[in-house]
Order: structure tokens, then C-alpha cells, then sequence
């Protein structure tokens, strides 16, 4: 007998005879359960009542020019041009300055909006329509200034690939109010995927039946979901009944917990053979839907993201997370060059994610949804290069976000940075506060929410942030 074999009978032996007394019944069955029902009951209690269910977090992947947007710098339009002073950037690394830059005024115009009075550049007619409805956090900072590991650590709260993403713990956490979907779907859009890939949705060493959900752009949202030819729904349902017989029986004699993960994933996979394809028929919303958001039914885009992710927290789906890829302006080219691509970009995100506002307030679902607006980081106050071309180059020492719904204060604009959008000086967040107030208005204290691995207990936030009161209504 091999050792492998001495092992699973030992391990039979101790369920078996321990079933007597309840211990293995109940060790499988706890197991089993934790699993089966992982994205539908709730592992960790709610700390408090919450404000928030669901989140949709729009993820703008390679840091839109806040200086360009959203924090209007009237020094900056006094100095433009001027070398950038040498106590703002000694001994500072950048991903691609070199030598002594020079301060560059943003080319747009800004205007305050609402009873609010938030300011805003001409490039987000659609977003000032809902100022009043928003919070922005000008005095958001991080710790990485390449988009790799600045895109990992916003969602996961490490730099390093193998945490844990946002929606992957409140998966584990809290699971899902629908049954038939994933409690946590990505949405892709933009130039290209996210530079730190699929770990931004990752379940890092959470089991896999917490890992997001990624639609594909095109096709099918979800490969081999629908039965091939030749198959039909009876036979497939036959056939998931024998295999979750056989993978019950493997996973008793092993415990191997990504056994359960498999059940769950062949069982999930099965309703949503059904629930998909009512959930991408977006062609059957009204014109006037359309219309607001700037969707083309069939038509792949950020704005059909905004729809779909609308229709998904609509079905009890927990936490969707869009991620729109396309800020980068280092100048190096006309394309990349914030006088063009600024517009471009917001041209593409600016009316859906209003609309978004729009359309869950009007359906009664804003206040039980938070929504999050962020980049991995902001973009220097300064040219990159010489050149007519103006490019600004990776920062994370200051920039703006912003959220709405979900218990968030409307009509805020909170923190500052300085006098040149360098640094943020004034009620500063980092990335780990706002996780620990996005995890707060889902009722969740985030020094509770924790998984045990490799002897130590982990969690979103690593083992810093604070909850900012001040963002909460």
C-alpha cells in the first residue's frame, strides 16, 4: 500500500468513525456547504447594518490626468511652462521623467456645477449633470507608480500577484442575494485588458469559487456555457448528476476543498445556461435606455458594460467590476497626447457612468449601490517630455476618484492637494482607507473580514486603512 493510500483510508477511517458522534457528518457537510452555497449565504455576520448591497467599482486602468478633470490648479496656469520647483520632485522617481520638468497647465477649461459647486473640465458635460448625486476624493494616494502593480494593489491591497481581489472577498464574506449568477462579474472594455491581468479579479488563496467571472468582449460572454450540438438540457443535467456524485465521493475521501469549488462551478455553470442569455439582451431595453447611456445593442463598449452591470446588480449579482482601459498619455505620440486622448477617453466613459447614476436612481437602486469611479493613480502636473506634444507621466502621490449611492454623502468634494495637484496635503485616503469605507457601507468592519493562510490571518486592507466617516451620509 502506498503512502497516498494509507493516507485517504486513514482519513476515511476517522470520518467514518467519528460519524458516530457527529463530527464527520458535520465536518462534510460543513465543508460541502461553505462551497455549494459559498456565493449564496454568508460566511462572515455583517459587523452593522449596512448601506450598501451590491458595488459596481469602474475601474479606469492607466490613470486619467486629474489635473485634466476633476482638480483645477490656478497656479498651475500662473507657472506654466516654468521648470517644476526642486522641492516639489527632489530625490522623486518617476516611471519616464527625467531631469527638471516643467509645469504644464491643463489645456481645458473647468466650470463649477450644482448646488454642489464641484468643478469640473468641459470634457464631462454628463457627470456634471449629477454633481450633486457625487462624492469626489481629491486627496486619493498609493504606493506604486506602474500600472501592473498600481492596478493589482487597488484591487487586492498588495503590489504582489496572489491576494485576494475586492469582489473575491465579499464573495467569500457575504456571498449573493441572486442564484443564478456569479456574486462577482467582470466586465471588460477599452484598448486592451488591464496591465496586471486576470489577478485584478483573482481569488488569490481564497477557494477559486470566489474568483470573478470575466464576459468576453465578443461572442459568447462565457465560453462553453451552451450545451454543443447534439446536447440536450435533459442529458447535460443527467450528466452533472453523475459527475457531482463522483466528485462527492472523491472529495470525501480527500477533502480537498477544490473538489467542492468544481461542484459549485458545474452547478453554476448549469444556471447560467439559462440566466445569460436573458441577461445580455440589452436590445430589449427601451430607446429612451439607450438613448442615455449611448449604447448600440450588439455592439461591444464601456456604455453596454455600464447596462449590463445595471441588469446584473438588478439579478442580486454582489459586486461587478468594469474595467475600461484606455488613460495612458505620455505624449510620445498625437494619440497620446492628453490634448487629443482626454477627450477621446472621457468621450467613451463620461455619459455611461452618468447615466448609471441616472438609471439606478431612477429605479430605486442607487442607495443600495455603491458606486466607485477610480484609476490606479493620477497623472504629474508636469510634461513628461519637451515637445510640443503633452504627455504627463504615472503618479501616485495625488489624484481624484469619486463614488456614489450606496451610504455615500452626496454633493461632496473632500480633500485636497497642493497648490500643483502634486501631493495630496489635505484629509489624505489611500487605498486601504477606501476599502475600509467601501467594506463599512456594506456592514462589513474590515479588520473582521479575514482568511487564515500559511499561519496568518489576512484581509483587504493588509494591516492598515481607516473607515473615513466623513464620506458616509
Amino acid at each position: 500500500m502506498t503512502k497516498q493510500q494509507r493516507l485517504e483510508v486513514t482519513r476515511r477511517h476517522f470520518f467514518g468513525q467519528a460519524a458516530g458522534f457527529g463530527i464527520g457528518s458535520s465536518a462534510l457537510a460543513s465543508l460541502l456547504g461553505e462551497r455549494l452555497s459559498a456565493q449564496n449565504g454568508p460566511n462572515h455576520i455583517l459587523d452593522f447594518a449596512p448601506k450598501a448591497k451590491s458595488v459596481i467599482y469602474l475601474q479606469q486602468a492607466g490613470g486619467p490626468p486629474h489635473i485634466d478633470m476633476f482638480d483645477f490648479k490656478p497656479e498651475l496656469i500662473k507657472r506654466d511652462g516654468e521648470p517644476t520647483p526642486e522641492s516639489l520632485i527632489k530625490g522623486e522617481r518617476f516611471a519616464f521623467i527625467t531631469g527638471t520638468p516643467k509645469l504644464q497647465k491643463s489645456p481645458f477649461t473647468f466650470q463649477q456645477y450644482g448646488k454642489s459647486g464641484a468643478t469640473l473640465c468641459n470634457l464631462l458635460p454628463h457627470l456634471a449633470e449629477v454633481v450633486d448625486d457625487v462624492t469626489f476624493v481629491k486627496s486619493m494616494y498609493t504606493t506604486q507608480f506602474n500600472h501592473g502593480p498600481a492596478q493589482i494593489f487597488q484591487m487586492t491591497g498588495h503590489q504582489i500577484p496572489g491576494r485576494p481581489s475586492f469582489g473575491a472577498w465579499l464573495s467569500y464574506g457575504i456571498g449573493s442575494e441572486g442564484k443564478d449568477l456569479p456574486a462577482f462579474v467582470v466586465l471588460l472594455s477599452g484598448s486592451a485588458n488591464p496591465d496586471g491581468g486576470s489577478v485584478c479579479w483573482g481569488c488569490g488563496f481564497l477557494p477559486t469559487v470566489h474568483q470573478g467571472v470575466a464576459f468576453q468582449k465578443t461572442g459568447d460572454p462565457i465560453n462553453f456555457v451552451s450545451n454543443p450540438a447534439g446536447m440536450t438540457t435533459e442529458t447535460r443535467r443527467d450528466s452533472l448528476d453523475l459527475i457531482g456524485r463522483l466528485n462527492q465521493e472523491h472529495l470525501g475521501a480527500i477533502q480537498d476543498p477544490e473538489i467542492a469549488t468544481r461542484i459549485a462551478a458545474y452547478e453554476m455553470a448549469y444556471k447560467m445556461q439559462t440566466s445569460v442569455p436573458g441577461l445580455m439582451e440589452v436590445a430589449s431595453e427601451p430607446t429612451s435606455i439607450h438613448e442615455m447611456y449611448g449604447t448600440t445593442p450588439g455592439q461591444p463598449s464601456y456604455a453596454n458594460n455600464c447596462l449590463l452591470a445595471r441588469r446584473l446588480v438588478e439579478r442580486g449579482v454582489r459586486f461587478v467590476q468594469l474595467c475600461h482601459r484606455n488613460w495612458d498619455m505620455h505624449g510620445t505620440s498625437s494619440s497620446e497626447d492628453v490634448v487629443n486622448k482626454a477627450p477621446l477617453v472621457c468621450g467613451q466613459t463620461d455619459r455611461a457612468s452618468a447615466a448609471l447614476i441616472k438609471d439606478l436612481k431612477q429605479r430605486g437602486l442607487l442607495d443600495s449601490t455603491l458606486i466607485v469611479w477610480a484609476g490606479e493613480f493620477g497623472r504629474t502636473p508636469m510634461k513628461q517630455s519637451p515637445g510640443a506634444l503633452i504627455g504627463r507621466d504615472h503618479h501616485p502621490k495625488g489624484f481624484t476618484i469619486w463614488m456614489a449611492g450606496g451610504g455615500i454623502k452626496p454633493g461632496v468634494s473632500y480633500g485636497e492637494t497642493d497648490d500643483f495637484g502634486y501631493n495630496a496635503v489635505v484629509d489624505r485616503v489611500s487605498i486601504h482607507d477606501l476599502n475600509a469605507t467601501a467594506l463599512h457601507l456594506l456592514g462589513i468592519d474590515h479588520k473582521k473580514l479575514t482568511y487564515k493562510f500559511q499561519g496568518r490571518n489576512f484581509r483587504l486592507t493588509d494591516v492598515e486603512g481607516e473607515v473615513v466617516h466623513k464620506l458616509i451620509a
